[in-house]
């Protein structure tokens, strides 16, 4: 039976950082993934991911986030490929909605170098948008984006490099205790035994924690790209990323980059939950109708014909904050997930805390928010 110091369960964004991170600490590193590595079957494909630094979610994300960016840039360094784009972001609502005010505080509590826009302001500077009167738009000039596969390779490529050991198309069908300590990993292919393990398995992690099914929640999302009329308007360079909520919901939206057209995204999309393997991956009709709706209302030099359309897992906590702990009563497993649809800009970060919490058995960061005690 094969034994390691730390066993990853699952190997998108977070958990093949995690290997890198501890593996590079001279830890005995296993990393399994039920699919590929990486693949478009969890929460990190779709070609690129926000990055911003004014979070309108929580402040307490922000020393997380620069921490972030400072390892993306290493890690870019080492795999010799530009991973991180700066773009500028914008968060965009009503004047004195959360997200807008959410990002201000931000700002405010860290000393983030940010500037208030108003409508008319917004548009002028970047004519691709269409807003209403009511609207304001925070503008913070270090967002912009992530390349999220090419972002697991190189993390993956770099554990590997460490000494780490990763297995896809391995899915672990059950985590049990050890007594006198560690912990047993049984999959398909085999049993492992550990130190510890660090479950990332996103839209998974449900399944294999027990009693986080109900916490845990998949959400199917679909991303989609659209032929812009006036391409100028949307190309790297003339638009930044950006979150805009209004009475349509909360859209997110990325330059033209890497694949043709312009892409957004809708948060909660249709509101679709359930088991990840019983969730459609196909895209429908609806999926299109629903975020051309967003792209007709804010963005009509964009509304042109689809070009491609891919469903990717979000899992929600019920407060859409992230679980980073250990499990209550199981205290050899680390829990890192679900992220509410807004963790990949993190990974990096959390890799480290990840191996931080396996070796040290602490972190410089304050989790508090993450713990899962808040739903115990």
């Amino acid at each position: 039976m094969a034994a390691f110091d730390v066993i990853v369960v699952g190997t998108g964004a977070m958990g093949a950082a995690a290997c890198w991170q501890l593996a590079r600490r001279g830890q005995k590193v296993l990393g399994l993934d039920r699919y590929d590595i990486p693949n478009a079957m969890g929460s990190s494909h779709g070609v690129n991911r926000i990055i911003r630094l004014a979070y309108f979610e929580h402040p307490a994300y922000v020393p997380i986030l620069c921490r972030a960016y400072e390892l993306w840039r290493e890690t870019e360094q080492l795999a010799g490929e530009q991973l991180l784009w700066i773009t500028g972001s914008l968060d965009i609502g009503a004047s004195g909605s959360k997200i807008v005010e959410g990002a201000l505080a931000s700002c405010r509590q860290h000393g983030l170098h940010h500037e208030v826009l108003s409508a008319a302001d917004a548009m002028a500077r970047y004519p691709g948008y269409r807003l209403p009167e009511n609207f304001v738009a925070l503008h913070q000039p270090e967002g912009g984006f992530v390349a999220s596969e090419r972002a697991i390779v190189a993390a993956a490529n770099l554990a590997m490099q460490s000494g780490a050991v990763l297995r896809a198309r391995e899915a672990v069908l059950d985590i049990t205790p050890i007594a006198g300590g560690g912990v047993r990993v049984r999959t398909g292919r085999g049993v492992y035994e550990a130190g510890q393990v660090i479950v990332s398995a996103g839209a998974w992690v449900g399944e294999l924690v027990p009693g986080l099914s109900a916490t845990a929640v998949p959400e199917r999302q679909v991303l989609g790209w659209f032929q812009p009329k006036r391409p100028e308007l949307f190309r790297l360079g003339a638009f930044p990323v950006s979150n805009l909520k209004g009475d349509l919901g909360h859209f997110y939206q990325f330059p033209v980059w890497n694949v043709p057209g312009f892409k957004i995204g809708l948060y909660h999309h249709l509101h679709e939950q359930g088991a990840p393997e019983q969730l459609s991956r196909e895209p429908t009709p609806a999926d299109e109708a629903v975020l051309r709706r967003g792209v007709a209302e804010f963005f009509p030099e964009a509304d042109g014909d689809v070009l491609a359309l891919r469903t990717c897992m979000f899992t929600n906590t019920p407060d859409e904050h992230f679980i980073i702990d250990r499990l209550p009563g199981f205290e050899d497993v680390i829990v890192a997930s679900p992220c509410s649809g807004h963790g990949f800009k993190f990974a990096s970060a959390i890799g480290e805390i990840l191996a931080d919490l396996a070796t040290a058995r602490a972190t410089r960061f304050d989790l508090s928010l993450f713990s899962l005690s808040r739903f115990l």
